[in-house]
């Protein structure tokens, strides 16, 4: 008995120096301001829970619980300070910053390997987002898919012709990797429009987010940028940056609606439009850096009659707009097109494409510069 007791004890003191090594050997690869792309994962606790949402009851009792968001969470041995929050964008769910198409590491693995405490969103509808009170129409499975491709700027698509990729896109060509990335696409059960019903909806589950795991980095990617600046201007103290991926659309000062962009689509001057908010709401947009990235082959000069092509022109100026209206407001927000800092051939999926680990290190420099990969206080 004796000697099996010493065992488990030797064991016992074995592994728990063993994940101190492991804890080290995560950490002591990390170049200053910088990140490792090697190393084990070492994670103190993952795991997932709902937030937001409400109770509804029917005239006999029976209740539903609808309009809850999903969050997926991985917390490392030693962890920085502030968590990032990835917001995933349209007809995506959270599976967008997890392991790439291509079985390499998404931005899950990247950061939460550098310490970083990592939540991922399924917003309420999507995905293992909860049910919403309202109901949704699903349409015809067949048709979507050039759109989007399109839209996510892979190259070029004209049913009935084949698709096609731009001759320098960073993103896997073979057809493993594109099925799979074809396949995260999914429909939402309920609203999520480009109205302020859905902005006030989306960005409240959030702000209950912030409120559970304290101030944080919120990563939003495309449609859920809309929601994200609502999130912000409610509840700034708790956002301690915003980092974008290509998002859809912006929000302006009342006072100072910015200069019109023409275009002959009309479904690209809607998710283009500027919203206009109270010019102090705008202002909470002013306590928090900003950094904006969009990635190559934006046609910004000509006008087009695809949807996939001109939302891109219109939206990359729209995104200037917004940089200089926070700018001008007394904030910090920058806009940066990969291809000028020597990234290029990206998509609409940045955090994704092949050389989604140096964006990812613009991410941290950006992070870096501003104390937001500090060590958490002990």
């Amino acid at each position: 008995m004796t000697i099996g007791r010493n065992v488990r004890q030797a064991a016992l003191a074995l592994g728990a120096a063993a994940l101190g090594l492991l804890a080290v050997s995560a950490t002591r690869a990390e170049p200053p301001g910088g990140l490792t792309r090697n190393g084990p994962i070492v994670l103190l606790k993952q795991g997932s829970f709902f937030v937001g949402g409400e109770v509804l009851k029917g005239d006999d009792g029976d209740t539903a619980h609808v309009g809850q968001a999903f969050v997926e969470y991985q917390v490392p041995v030693r962890a920085r300070r502030y968590p990032l929050v990835m917001w995933h964008g349209g007809s995506q769910t959270g599976k967008t910053f997890e392991s790439t198409p291509d079985g390499r590491d998404g931005y899950q693995q990247i950061f939460s390997r550098n310490r970083y405490p990592v939540y991922i969103l399924d917003q309420a509808g999507r995905g293992r987002g909860g049910r919403l009170a309202t109901g949704v129409t699903i349409g015809p499975a067949v048709g979507h898919e050039a759109n989007i491709w399109s839209i996510f700027r892979l190259g070029p698509w004209e049913p009935p012709g084949p698709a096609g990729y731009f001759p320098n896109v960073a993103f896997p060509r073979d057809p493993a990797a594109i099925r799979q990335f074809m396949q995260q696409d999914t429909i939402a059960f309920g609203p999520d429009s480009f109205d302020r019903a859905s902005r006030e909806f989306h960005s409240d589950n959030t702000v209950a987010l912030l409120k559970e795991i304290g101030p944080s980095v919120i990563v939003t990617h495309s449609n859920s940028g809309q929601y994200t600046w609502y999130t912000a201007m409610k509840a700034p103290e708790l956002v301690k940056a915003i980092v974008g991926y290509e998002n859809g659309t912006y929000v302006f000062p009342q006072s100072a609606p910015p200069p019109a962009i023409p275009s002959k689509v009309d479904r690209v001057n809607m998710v283009t439009a500027p919203v206009l908010v109270p010019d102090a709401q705008f202002k909470a947009l002013t306590r928090m850096p900003i950094i904006l990235f969009y990635g190559d082959n934006i046609d910004f000069t000509t006008p087009s009659d695809n949807f996939g092509i001109e939302l891109w022109r219109v939206n990359s100026q729209r995104a200037q707009q917004f940089v200089d209206a926070v700018n001008k407001a007394g904030g910090n927000a920058r806009l940066v097109f990969l291809p000028k800092v020597g990234l290029v051939g990206n998509t609409h999926f940045a955090f994704a494409d092949l050389n989604n680990f140096q964006v990812a290190q613009q991410m941290q420099s950006f992070l870096h510069q501003y104390g937001l990969d500090a060590e958490a206080a002990k």
